[in-house]
Parts: structure tokens; C-alpha cells; sequence
């Protein structure tokens, strides 16, 4: 509860972080602005964010907006009615 309070005034650190993530294709069922996330990024393990990587500087950048879930699809099976 600390830490909450700490973070709702400071901020997140992002200290505890995912290795650097590039997806190789498109995630099934995202889409971001049309176009599949190719940069590389690293998740913060504390807040969840996702944080652009710079490979060459090794640093990371600025937060990464969030993917859109792909509309909801209905179910595909049939109910028997005997």
C-alpha cells in the first residue's frame, strides 16, 4: 500500500523491466492504428506499462500507446436441440 501511494505521487521508476521484446509478426486479435507493433519494447513489471527500447543506445524511451482488442467475435458452436 506503500508503494502505491509512493507511485500515485512520484511516479513509476520503471527499475524492474521485461528483456526487450520485437514481435516478429502480428499479434492475433490486436491492431494499433492499423499497422502491427514492430518496434521493440520492454514491459515494466511493477505498473505494467510498455516502454519503447532504443537497441543501438540501449535506453529505453517513452511510453508505447495501447493496442486496441479486436472486436469481439461470437461463438462457433451449435446447441442440439433434441
Amino acid at each position: 500500500m506503500l508503494q502505491s501511494i509512493i507511485d500515485t505521487l512520484f511516479g513509476c521508476s520503471h527499475q524492474h523491466t521485461t528483456f526487450p521484446l520485437t514481435p516478429t509478426r502480428k499479434a492475433a486479435g490486436f491492431t494499433a492504428s492499423g499497422a502491427a507493433r514492430s518496434a521493440t519494447y520492454v514491459a515494466c513489471l511493477d505498473c505494467g506499462k510498455e516502454l519503447a527500447y532504443d537497441w543501438d543506445g540501449m535506453r529505453i524511451g517513452q511510453p508505447v500507446p495501447p493496442q486496441e482488442p479486436a472486436h469481439e467475435t461470437q461463438p462457433s458452436f451449435r446447441r442440439s436441440t433434441a
